[in-house]
């Protein structure tokens, strides 16, 4: 059953599910996705985690506002959702992944709340990709960000439910590793939320606000080495997603202090195409946190609290 944020954040509030028990994980989808990309993860994870699934803002079935972009479904105003979602179920450090726009997302929650996280798991786009992704090959398939700016959005899809099935389609079929049909039943579900009138709309925001992954890799610059994220963090790099290549994941040591690279035989819809290896990525952070929580002295617990989480040596 949907739950819905008590709480309006600059307007909005999230609907979510929760399930489960133990270590609190919050997990973020992408586009064009909602919370349900996590279904059969969320199955994996159930009965070691308390699993918390919000459709972010302008997508499912959470609020979608005609504001400012820049200002409103911008990352970090996606952030702000997020973290109020978890003040209000008061869960205070959280096994935070994503994967697309939700990996975006959980980055930003863990650079500006680096003691609300105590593990990230992420899938791309990520870090370090820079000038490479104006490769004449690779923006063959980033036509769809330069699209989402212009009103053809709104005049050709937005609200006329052929069109965005045929949209929606596209891209799982397209984005999809080799071994792997997308659901039509789960396409026909999708398109039912995003042919609403203004939900097509409301989910390009993100991209109208400058935070697709084109705009974001030419204006990134790495951190000092003492500013990169601290949180423990392990990369699902999936091998077969036509939007993202393998070589890319060359320069994620300049961005993360503690990273594990995971190489998964998928296309770009990680926790749907692989969700084995997502839930065991996620179970793997909570095992971590549960570990490094028991070793701690009362003293240590409590100063781990005010400053942030631990350290935890991943493979490099």
């Amino acid at each position: 059953m949907t739950e819905r944020q008590v709480r309006a954040v600059d307007g909005f509030r999230l609907a979510y599910d929760r399930t489960g028990a133990g270590h609190p994980v919050v997990l973020l989808h992408g586009w064009p996705g909602d919370r349900h990309d996590y279904r059969a993860v969320t199955d994996l994870l159930r009965d070691r985690a308390d699993v918390i699934v919000p459709d972010l803002r302008g997508f499912g079935e959470s609020d979608k506002h005609d504001m400012d972009p820049v200002e409103q479904y911008d990352v970090a105003a996606q952030a702000r959702s997020v973290v109020a979602l978890m003040d209000e179920l008061e869960v205070d450090q959280v096994v935070l992944a994503g994967y697309d726009v939700g990996g975006r997302v959980a980055r930003e929650v863990a650079e500006r709340h680096p003691d609300r996280v105590g593990y990230l798991v992420l899938s791309p786009p990520l870090p370090g990709v820079r000038s490479r992704i104006l490769d004449p090959d690779t923006q063959r398939e980033y036509w769809y960000q330069a699209f989402h700016q212009l009103p053809l959005v709104e005049q050709t899809l937005d609200g006329r439910s052929d069109a965005v099935r045929a949209y929606l389609s596209y891209f799982w079929n397209h984005w999809t590793g080799p071994d792997f049909s997308p659901d039509e039943a789960e396409i026909d579900r999708l398109t039912d939320i995003y042919a609403i009138s203004g939900a097509l709309v409301a989910s390009v925001n993100y991209y109208r606000a400058g935070a697709g992954a084109v705009n974001t890799a030419l204006h990134e610059t790495p951190p000092k080495r003492n500013a990169r994220i601290a949180t423990p963090t392990i990369v699902l790099w999936p091998g077969t997603d036509a939007l993202i290549r393998r070589e890319w994941a060359d320069h994620l040591e300049d961005y993360f202090a503690e990273l594990e690279l995971r190489v998964v035989g998928c296309g770009h819809f990680t926790p749907v195409e692989a969700p084995d290896d997502f839930a065991a990525a996620v179970l793997d952070a909570v095992t971590a946190r549960s570990s490094a929580s028991n070793h701690l002295t009362p003293a240590a617990a409590k100063m781990t609290a005010a400053t942030g989480p631990g350290s935890v040596t991943g493979d490099r």
